[in-house]
């Protein structure tokens, strides 16, 4: 790469030495305005067609948004003609406000005034551009003939607005200057001003300043600057809404939004998932979440973020990346092993402590509160940790393994990730379970069984025998033996055999399902003669039985290791 001062121009920051924006926090939502349907839809390889637009609209509406830029109807035909479908088919609700954009050019307002017929609730958006390099590269014109188009513009608005509000349609302004972020601040103030008194605006019929950060050029704190000075200096600051349109191209879309909602601004114009041109537009379900996790309600309905996406995908043809904040497939996944360590035990000590506040480490929501309750949380691959096998166990099978048992079986499910080189799956974790622990039936089996239950001594205490055939191999045996319980029973009954030199170190028993035909699944942990440590695993209806398995379980396991 070149020595990129030779070639580049770096912003010029507007020297402000106050930001009273910096001391601030977001306590309110903004205004949404989507522009879905026009930012959104211009920047696709195929655009939306009248139907797959009337989906997205009426998705919009069902998210809550009140204002909706609907096209560009002085631009094309379709643009006109799904305009015409939408008030004509009677599809926008009396609370949502449909917003036309329209450069400053007289045939063009004309033309979106025609289109406009019969809309209850309207905002019209004109503008034009007023950026150093614009006037310089494009217009070849100076600051005041950039003004002298937007007056003119705003001044024909006026008039052909008169019939429209006389026909009772609720019909506001709203006044762009495009690529303001790299327009002169003091020249962004002056034309606003001069639009704000040809419209007419007062407090009580305010016009919306939208500032437009149409190529991101500066970082987010300069543009913060920008907003706060504009706001400073604007001579009718409350005849105004002011209103930002932030796009991403230095991929600071999101922060830029926050910190010109700090600054003052009011409304924010946004497109699901950010689409738009170039890197798009600021993402609207992304403002609007880290809101939500602030304790914020953003005024937006995204508990089915899943749909929500799946029409957008279908309708505009593009695809949500797996990483992408809040909706993306991998954005709840943990496959690191501390990780899903911690998200274990940030879900534990919630349930422990039946805490209202979502107190979880690495997830910053619910991901419940989006739809997303049924999706894995913890994923196994070769970076897993022993935790993240147990989790998937509990979470989707029902089998609650003691912790001591973790650290073994997250070991045999870390092998199979590095044999096979990806990520496991569900549904083979559960395999590798049921192969290393429950499906071994050799060498010993026990073929048949019987207990005796009676109470006998006087402090009422029961005394258990246990009867059973044993196979070992090819050597079938009976055994017999008494004790306090089914498990002290059955070890006494193979007192004298090979199988009893094992010392018994901990039990623990759990239903994996409800009702009176749930199974009981038994976890035993013995310790052989020379001290390690080893799990079987019983399951059963009958839960004095379910443990009897897991002690067969865990010496077979023992023994095959030899």
């Amino acid at each position: 790469m070149i020595d990129p001062k030779s070639k580049y121009i770096p912003f010029q920051p507007i020297g402000k030495s106050d930001h009273r924006w910096a001391d601030k926090v977001i306590t309110h939502p903004p205004v949404w305005c989507s522009v879905d349907l026009r930012d959104g839809n211009q920047s696709l390889i195929d655009p939306m067609n009248v139907e797959e637009k009337l989906e997205l609209f009426h998705t919009l509406v069902d998210i809550g948004v009140k204002e909706i830029e609907v096209g560009f109807p002085s631009a094309s035909e379709v643009e006109y003609e799904f305009l015409r479908a939408l008030i004509d088919g009677h599809h926008i609700p009396d609370d949502v406000t449909i917003q036309m954009l329209v450069q400053a050019r007289p045939h063009l307002i004309r033309k979106t005034f025609e289109a406009m017929d019969g809309a209850k609730n309207v905002i019209l958006h004109f503008y034009n551009s007023t950026s150093t390099l614009q006037r310089k590269v494009v217009f070849h014109t100076d600051m005041q003939g950039v003004i002298d188009i937007a007056v003119d513009a705003a001044h024909l608005i006026r008039e052909l607005s008169q019939p429209i509000l006389d026909s009772g349609t609720n019909l506001r302004f709203e006044y762009s200057p495009e690529s303001f972020m790299g327009t002169e601040m003091d020249n962004a103030v002056e034309i606003c001003q001069c639009v704000l008194e040809e419209l007419g605006a007062t407090p009580e019929r305010k016009v919306i300043l939208n500032l437009p950060s149409t190529v991101e050029n500066c970082m987010p704190n300069q543009f913060a600057d920008e907003i706060e000075y504009f706001i400073d200096k604007l001579p009718s600051r409350d005849c105004a809404i002011i209103s930002m349109h932030p796009h991403n191209d230095r991929g600071e879309g999101v922060a830029t939004a926050e910190m010109g909602l700090l600054a003052g601004a009011e409304r924010m114009e946004a497109t699901l998932f950010g689409n738009g041109e170039r890197t798009g537009n600021v993402d609207m379900v992304t403002l609007a979440m880290n809101m939500y996790t602030q304790g914020v309600d953003p005024c937006l309905d995204f508990s089915d973020i899943n749909q929500i996406r799946n029409v957008y995908e279908r309708v505009t043809k593009m695809k949500v990346g797996p990483r992408q904040p809040y909706v993306g497939e991998l954005v709840f996944t943990a496959f690191s092993g501390s990780h899903q360590d911690a998200i274990n035990k940030g879900v534990q000590y919630m349930q422990a402590h039946k805490s209202n506040f979502w107190e979880v480490p690495y997830l910053p929501i619910d991901p419940a509160d989006v739809g997303r309750q049924y999706e894995p949380i913890i994923r196994i691959n070769s970076q897993s940790g022993k935790g993240g096998a147990a989790f998937i166990m509990q979470h989707n099978f029902g089998f609650d393994l003691p912790k001591a048992m973790h650290p073994e079986f997250g070991h045999i499910v870390q092998h199979e990730t590095d044999v096979v080189g990806t990520e496991l799956k569900p549904e083979r974790i559960y395999e590798l379970f049921r192969d290393a622990y429950v499906d071994i039936s050799a060498p010993y089996c026990l073929l048949r069984h019987s207990f005796h239950e009676s109470t006998g001594d006087e402090q009422g205490q029961s005394r258990v025998c246990f009867s059973g055939t044993l196979r070992h191999k090819d050597t079938v045996f009976e055994v017999r033996g008494e004790g306090n319980g089914p498990i002290d029973a059955f070890f006494n009954a193979i007192h004298g055999q090979k199988m009893d030199r094992f010392t018994f170190v901990d039990y623990k028993e759990h239903a994996i399902q409800s009702g009176s035909d749930s199974m009981a699944v038994a976890y035993i942990q013995l310790r052989d003669g020379k001290g390690k440590n080893v799990f079987g695993v019983g399951i059963d209806h009958n839960i004095n039985l379910a443990p009897l398995r897991g002690i067969i379980s865990a010496i077979n396991r023992s023994v095959l290791e030899k």
